[in-house]
């Protein structure tokens, strides 16, 4: 079988591919639906965690985050009319729009990121010993299937 970037799989393999694919889902909406009653969305959380390394061009932002430029500047609106975020230009082209946290940008991340591990964690809390020995054993392959 062919798959769509040219490599050759298997049944199992796209058998596998669609019940990760199913699983990353339910994980997405249990993060959106728990921050339903947050003060951001977890895809503001998601803009924020992506400027939490430095500033960023708005095509980067949109780039990354599988969005055009229009979606990713209501976001970013959304975001700096609430004070999480500034707008400026860069300095070697002032037709680049550069996003950087505020402040309190940096901190509605922090909490952001404490309230889903909290989330995470009573999951976690949940399960027996070899359960979460068995999802910490599929990081690395995760990691590895999430790198580009």
């Amino acid at each position: 079988m062919r798959a769509p970037y040219g490599e050759t799989v298997t049944a199992s393999e796209r058998e596998l591919a669609e019940r990760l694919g199913q699983r990353l889902r339910q994980v997405v909406l249990m993060l959106r639906r728990d921050s339903a009653d947050q003060p951001i969305t977890s895809q503001q959380l998601s803009v924020l965690t992506s400027l939490d390394q430095g500033p960023r061009r708005m095509t980067e932002l949109a780039a990354e985050h599988g969005v055009r430029l229009p979606t990713m500047t209501a976001q970013v609106n959304r975001l700096e009319r609430d004070g999480l975020i500034t707008r400026g230009r860069d300095g070697a082209d002032a037709r680049v729009v550069i996003v950087r946290l505020t402040p309190t940008g940096r901190d509605r991340l922090a909490a952001g990121r404490e309230h889903r591990i909290d989330l995470l964690a009573a999951r976690l809390a949940q399960m027996t010993d070899e359960e979460r020995a068995a999802v910490a054993a599929a990081l690395p392959a995760l990691d590895k299937l999430l790198t580009p």
